[in-house]
């Protein structure tokens, strides 16, 4: 018994840590490890919870660091924009020196109408004065007040330009069509026209020098009665206008009347 008693204060220890690792090998097994993971987010979820997290102050200031570079690459854009408006501006006789501006308002109930620009009469804007921007004709002056002046677009349903095809002189109306395209009219029955041909303001117009370009036709249809019409597509960017130039009114010589269609 004595015998007994000591080699179990001698082994008895052993034995216990033996038990107790082939015990948690066994529960590791039959658990796939997840009494383990348990354990150990147990350990340290006090210490995660100790851990500083983002104050709502650095958000803001990533945010506003973000904003900041957004109004950066806008500024650079519109610089860019202007140096070439100015350019072409000052190569410009004095004379008939453009007048740049800017649009400042469009309604969405009328996007397709007017624009109102951030120059007036105290820039000497006048009613009648043609708006030009990149790619060829926009519209007319339509209103002015000492600040601002509206324009009407190419795209009004109320505009109507004289235009002549460059290729081959074929004339006609051009109608605005509430859209980035408009309605060109023939005064011949059976023009010398095809697709991809260039429209500019013919001389019979009286509100817009002769030679301007205005857009490309798009879509014939030869067959419609009482005349041909066709789809010209605006080279100007009407949809999102952004700079523009103001000329003075034409004084073009009334050299020949357009055709009266039957």
């Amino acid at each position: 018994m004595f015998i007994s008693r000591r080699w179990w204060e001698q082994r008895g220890l052993q034995i216990g840590l033996l038990g107790l690792v082939i015990g948690s090998a066994w529960v590791l097994r039959q658990t796939q490890g997840a009494l383990l993971l348990d354990v150990y987010e147990g350990i340290t979820r006090p210490l995660q919870m100790l851990q500083p997290s983002p104050m709502p102050q650095e958000n803001r200031s990533d945010a506003k660091v973000l904003e900041l570079q957004a109004q950066i690459v806008e500024l650079e854009s519109q610089n860019k924009k202007l140096k070439q408006l100015l350019n072409y501006v000052e190569k410009e006789p004095p004379v008939t020196r453009p007048i740049p501006a800017r649009t400042v308002g469009r309604g969405a109930d009328n996007w397709w109408q007017q624009v109102t620009i951030n120059r007036g009469s105290s820039s000497g804007i006048k009613e009648g004065f043609v708006v030009k921007a990149d790619g060829g004709l926009v519209g007319l002056i339509e209103s002015v007040t000492p600040n601002t002046s509206r324009v009407l677009l190419l795209s009004d349903l109320k505009s109507q330009v004289g235009v002549t095809v460059s290729r081959t002189g074929a004339k006609g109306v051009l109608r605005g069509d509430s859209s980035a395209e408009g309605v060109l009219e023939f005064y011949e029955k059976v023009p010398n026209v095809k697709l991809g041909d260039v429209i500019s303001t013919s001389t019979y117009s009286q509100k817009f020098p002769a030679g301007m370009a205005v857009g490309k036709i798009k879509s014939l249809d030869l067959k419609k009665l009482p005349t041909s019409v066709a789809k010209v597509e605006f080279f100007p960017p009407i949809r999102s206008l952004d700079w523009v130039t103001v000329h003075p009114k034409p004084q073009n010589p009334i050299v020949n009347q357009p055709p009266k269609s039957n």
